[in-house]
């Protein structure tokens, strides 16, 4: 597996803290993994450590709760500082009462899980601000890339505007394979660990709304839009329960919101916004045959990028004309537009037109799949398989 540096980084500050590390983020990201990575690095600097994964059944025989683990925790270790990881710590009944404890008995706390007892966002929930939370994405094309080079197969850009991130996806042999791997996960995310933590009465509404937003990604909505068209569809479902549902999804970072910037407010506004799978392969499952969204798909694929990056992201409106990022960071501010081609006269006039009367106080770019370069003295145009590798805009 790749070492994935880019999270190492961010958390690598807070190794000695006694704030307990949270890794968060969708199953099967690689949120297991990149504890190991931090638990061999501290192994090689020397440091004592102990990784126990609840996965495990013997592990979850013999530490059944918070007391359990304290005192296994007290019987292996020695004078120094000890490195704690604990994964799928969701297991241990009393978790967080356990953690708590330990991180005042010199204990540096690394935790991770997530399943339908409890979901990644609810961690930071049970530990009242005794914490530091990292998000863990599935892979960003380069990470893709890298892990598909290490595994001696062929993964190139447009299997990852189908097929996306997810680690074990890339590691299955043929695209039948890949889609049943991904469908079994959505199987597990979606229709196992949502519908049992919050006892869904009415499967069959939920699922077949989380079908119509996962295949709607990078679209405009709102929740009565959704419960509108779900109507139309003879599916009944108020506007209240769509938003207890899309709080379902966000919950299990299946999906990701993006709210409105007001050009005139200078602020985000709530009733606007655009939803995003947090991996591309939600749309793509869904699709018949071939026939996959690769025009929103790439979209996701840019805002992901841009969340890896670290920039702040949000919809700005233009007066009326949408620009579907506005990015910032270290105060500085970027318009991005993004459309799968702008070949056609038509693709380019409205893209660049969404552009109008803005000064330069913002740098303004257009990412698309061409090969043509198609700047001009006011707009920088990115193609696609460059700003995947860039690390800054």
């Amino acid at each position: 597996m790749i070492i994935r540096t880019h999270y190492i980084e961010q958390i690598r500050p807070f190794y000695g803290s006694d704030l307990i590390k949270v890794i968060t983020g969708i199953r099967r990201s690689g949120k297991s993994v990149l504890l190991q990575q931090i638990r061999d690095e501290l192994v090689a600097d020397g440091k004592d450590c102990i990784f126990l994964d609840f996965d495990l059944l013997p592990t979850r025989k013999a530490i059944l709760d918070a007391d359990s683990l304290i005192e296994y925790i007290n019987d292996h270790r020695g004078n120094e500082k000890l490195f704690v990881f604990l994964d799928e710590i969701q297991n241990v009944d009393r978790w967080s009462e356990g953690c708590r404890t330990l991180r005042l008995q010199n204990c540096s706390i690394f935790i991770s899980g997530s399943n339908s007892k409890l979901l990644s966002g609810e961690f930071t929930k049970e530990l009242s601000g005794r914490y530091v939370s990292f998000r863990i994405r599935p892979f960003v094309y380069r990470e893709a890339l890298e892990y598909s080079h290490e595994l001696k197969r062929e993964y190139s850009l447009a299997d990852y505007l189908v097929w996306g991130g997810f680690p074990a996806a890339i590691e299955q042999p043929d695209n039948d394979s890949m889609r049943r791997y991904l469908s079994d996960l959505n199987d597990t995310i979606i229709y196992n660990d949502l519908e049992n933590r919050y006892k869904i009465r009415k499967k069959d509404i939920f699922e077949k709304m989380s079908d119509y937003i996962l295949v709607s990604n990078s679209r405009i909505c709102s929740a009565q839009s959704i419960s509108k068209y779900m109507k139309s569809q003879h599916v009944s479902i108020s506007t209240p329960t769509v938003i207890k549902y899309l709080g379902y999804l966000k919950e299990a970072y299946v999906i990701h919101e993006l709210p409105q910037f007001s050009v005139k407010a200078k602020s985000k506004l709530s009733y606007f916004q655009k939803l995003y799978d947090e991996d591309v392969s939600f749309n793509s499952i869904r699709c018949h045959g071939n026939r996959f969204d690769l025009t929103h798909n790439l979209e996701n694929i840019v805002l992901n990028e841009l969340m890896f990056m670290g920039y702040s992201v949000s919809v700005y409106n233009n007066n009326g004309r949408e620009i579907d990022f506005r990015a910032e960071k270290k105060g500085n501010i970027y318009l991005i537009q993004v459309a799968y081609s702008v070949f056609e006269d038509s693709a380019y006039d409205r893209e660049f037109s969404a552009f109008a009367a803005l000064d330069n106080s913002a740098k303004k770019i257009l990412i698309t799949n061409d090969e043509i370069d198609y700047s001009t003295s006011t707009v920088y145009h990115y193609k696609l398989k460059d700003f995947l590798f860039m690390d800054e805009l």
